[in-house]
């Protein structure tokens, strides 16, 4: 299947549908303004399901959380064969198929730019005009040399100015709290999020983190750096943990170890039994999800963006916990 292939295409089975107009979808940073009464929206992340099953499951989490009415979703991006192939069929359905406004991930890994533009049309041609723009990581190492593809880009700066200038696309990119693991220090990676938001992004999704002064730092870093830039929404990322095989999962998520202090909860809810006691680690790591969600809404954070893992239960007990009415029961763990 070649990215033509999915311009316009429907799920196996579905009949083809008339792609919708992309100008008259809403911009993540005009639904996160008008976002009903809630003082702070909140968004989750999907992944690119990897087969029927996986499929059937996401599909389970959207309708849960539709009837949440987040201010978007977004679909992270598979890179390589089908999942990559059925990352863009399944975020064009979620355009055309539910109320939900989806964001599609876009990364320069193993592309080249001709490849990058025909991603961006199947997107567009699906009803997508929200993209989230990121350089990405080698596939298999994310903490691997980086590669440039030879037709492609280095940077996710000139990846943000590609789908800005391919048509009346609103593009988001990533900003990293505790400093992405290639940038020399803080201060160049201040100065890479600001050349993105310069570029053309209108707002930044944090990488996951577990201690909020690493969010308020990295807000006062741009602030101090570029006044004018900074009014751009970063919005937070977390990830409620639900058992100790997740942590791993989380740690490799934001490349970076968790706190002593958040570890140290965990465990000591796991036990000191040959097996752990998940249902305890999993209401410690609700209760830490919790705690952050409050502290970034007095804050100020505009939106909360829960990493999900194709599952809905956990992200819906952090929103009922915080106050958000959330009264419809997942069904999913």
């Amino acid at each position: 299947m070649t990215f033509d292939d999915l311009r316009g295409s429907s799920a196996p089975g579905r009949p083809a549908r008339t792609p919708p107009i992309v100008s008259g979808t809403p911009s993540v940073v005009q639904r996160l303004r008008t976002h009903g009464a809630r003082a702070v929206p909140f968004s989750v992340e999907f992944n690119p399901p990897r087969d029927a099953a996986a499929e059937a499951r996401l599909w389970r989490a959207v309708r849960e959380f539709e009837r949440m009415h987040p201010a978007f979703v977004s679909m992270t991006y598979g890179a390589g064969g089908s999942t990559r192939d059925r990352t863009v069929r399944v975020t064009g359905q979620l355009a055309q198929e539910t109320i939900l406004l989806p964001v599609a991930h876009l990364t320069a890994v193993g592309h080249s730019v001709a490849e990058l533009r025909s991603l961006v049309g199947a997107y567009a041609d699906s009803g997508i005009k929200n993209i989230l723009v990121l350089r990405g990581d080698p596939p298999g190492d994310p903490l691997g040399a980086w590669t440039r593809h030879p037709n492609g880009v280095e940077y996710a700066e000139e990846l943000v100015r590609i789908v800005r200038d391919l048509g009346d696309f609103h593009v988001g990119v990533a900003s990293f709290p505790q400093g992405h693991h290639r940038s020399p220090d803080l201060d160049h990676d201040t100065e890479f999020l600001a050349a993105k938001l310069r570029a053309g992004a209108e707002y930044s999704i944090t990488q996951m983190f577990f201690d909020v002064e690493h969010y308020l730092r990295l807000r006062d870093r741009l602030a101090a750096f570029d006044p004018v830039e900074a009014e751009k929404p970063i919005i937070p990322e977390l990830m409620p943990i639900t058992s100790l095989r997740t942590v791993a999962r989380a740690e490799e998520l934001c490349g970076r170890p968790l706190p002593g202090r958040v570890l140290e909860r965990l465990r000591r809810a796991a036990g000191d039994g040959p097996e752990e006691n998940r249902a305890a680690v999993r209401e410690v790591g609700i209760e830490i999800a919790t705690e952050m969600g409050q502290r970034l809404i007095d804050e100020g954070a505009p939106c909360l963006h829960f990493i999900t893992l194709n599952f809905a239960k956990a992200t819906s007990e952090v929103l009922t916990n915080l106050g958000y009415g959330v009264t419809a029961a997942p069904l999913s763990a």
